[in-house]
Parts: C-alpha cells; sequence; structure tokens
C-alpha cells in the first residue's frame, strides 16, 4: 500500500534507538524528508548514517535537541522547515520515567518530558502542519500504562496526561486539517532498552513474565510501532483522529 508519505517533511524526536530509530526508519522506507532529534549526537549519527545506506538518497538531517528545552524544541522545528520548506508530520517519541531521589524533581521531570515537552512542540508545529497538504498529522507515543495501572507512578501519570492532552488537542485542531493520535506500545524489546536488558539478565523470569501478561507470547518490536506511526501520520488514515492505538500483543487489560 502507498501511504503518500513520499517528500514529506517529517519530525521524529527520541530518534537515535530503539522506537525512535525504528520509526524513522519507515518513514525513510516511504520516502520522507526526515528531522531527526535526540541528545546523543554519536547514537544520532550512527542512525543517520544506517537510514543513508539502506535508502540512497533518503533526505535526513539531524538536531543535537533536548527537547524538554524550549529553544532546542523551537530549533528542532525551525531546521525541518529551513531544510525542506515545510512540516507535515510531527512525531513525539521522547519519552521516560525520569528517577531522582527528590520526589519533585522527578515528577516535575517526567511531566516536562512525557507532557510538556511534546505539548510544546506541537505548538511550535501548528502553523506549519496546517498549511500541510492534505493535512499535517501528529503522532505522540505514550504507552498502554496511560490507560490503565502499572509502572512507576509517574510515568503511569504522566502517560495518561500525554493522552488526555492529544484527545483534547485532537478535537481542537480537527477544524485546522491537523490530526493527533497516539500510539500506546506494550512492553518492547531491542538492545540496549530496558526489556532487551532484562531478557539478557534474567531470561527464566521474563518467560514467566511473558507466559502471565502478553498472550500474543512474546515482546513487541520497534519495527512494530513504527508501522502502526506511519500508518497514523499518512494521508490513508485521513478519517482516524483522537485515537489510541495499542501496539501490545494482546498485555493491555483496559477495555478502553
Amino acid at each position: 500500500m502507498d501511504l503518500q508519505l513520499s517528500g514529506r517533511s517529517v519530525v521524529v524526536t527520541g530518534a537515535s534507538r530503539g522506537i525512535g530509530r525504528a520509526i524513522a526508519e519507515a518513514f525513510a522506507a516511504e520516502g520522507a524528508r526526515l528531522t531527526l532529534c535526540a541528545r546523543g549526537a554519536e547514537d544520532l549519527e550512527r542512525t543517520r548514517e544506517a537510514l543513508a545506506a539502506a535508502h540512497p538518497g533518503a533526505e535526513v538531517q539531524t538536531v543535537v535537541a533536548d527537547v524538554t528545552a524550549e529553544a532546542d524544541a523551537a530549533r528542532t522545528v525551525e531546521a525541518a522547515v529551513s531544510a525542506y520548506g515545510a512540516l507535515d508530520v510531527l512525531v513525539n517519541n521522547a519519552g521516560a520515567t525520569v528517577r531522582a531521589a527528590a520526589l519533585d524533581e522527578a515528577w516535575r521531570g517526567s511531566f516536562e518530558l512525557n507532557v510538556l515537552a511534546p505539548t510544546r512542540l506541537m505548538e511550535l508545529a501548528k502553523p506549519h502542519l496546517a498549511r500541510a497538504p492534505g493535512g499535517g498529522a501528529v503522532v505522540n507515543i505514550s504507552s498502554i500504562y496511560g490507560r490503565e495501572s502499572g509502572g512507576p507512578p509517574q510515568y503511569n501519570a504522566t502517560k495518561a496526561a500525554q493522552i488526555a492532552m492529544s484527545k483534547a488537542y485532537a478535537l481542537q485542531w480537527a477544524a485546522q486539517g491537523i490530526r493527533v493520535n497516539n500510539v500506546a506500545p506494550g512492553s518492547i524489546a531491542f538492545e540496549g532498552g530496558s526489556w532487551g536488558r532484562r531478557l539478557k539478565e534474567d531470561p527464566e523470569g521474563m518467560a514467566r513474565f511473558i507466559e502471565r501478561d502478553i498472550p500474543g507470547g512474546r515482546f513487541g518490536r520497534p519495527e512494530e510501532v513504527a508501522a502502526a506511526v506511519v500508518f497514523l501520520a499518512s494521508p490513508v488514515a485521513s478519517w482516524i483522529l483522537g485515537t489510541t492505538l495499542n501496539v501490545d500483543g494482546g498485555q493491555s487489560r483496559s477495555n478502553i
């Protein structure tokens, strides 16, 4: 299926590894023009080189940025518009549990990364997304634990807030031709990720976890999340907005 993403200008945050890198690869395969940002310059450059090798002629630029910093967020959006003359798709992938000894620091850091940073990027991108031919798209990467209990409290709460924020924006921006959706991964394993490390450190425990919690019988793969993201970002998904799509092998127990 042609997802009609060729030539589209796409920003992907947290794009240097794992799910973010897989999302970048999926957009590159569709012929999109990419602006990738992450905090780590070396990993980001390795991602750019890998995409260039796998997809000759792919247009990929990188921006070393901390999305929680307002100036870096603005610089990322400006880079996409400057290089490609447009911004058609924003993928807010950067997110994590911020762990700190101080309660306020842990909660404030998690809120800034999982809620405030994607909101700020959306607002910065809005005027450009509104001019995108056929409409712009935002896909925020949440978690199944934004819809049900599980995970550290600050992660659970801020991912729930991210889903609520995305729904509100989806309804507000629909009239301007901008679709906002979420993808909620379950447990995804990849090299360097937390589940990937646990698989190596405790294979028997992880086998029990999979048998108990994941009806699909295995951990998910980053490329499976990426496939959902490029679909929701594409004009093919033109009548889907304000939704949260689980990609979890049946792991979620929520009815909504």
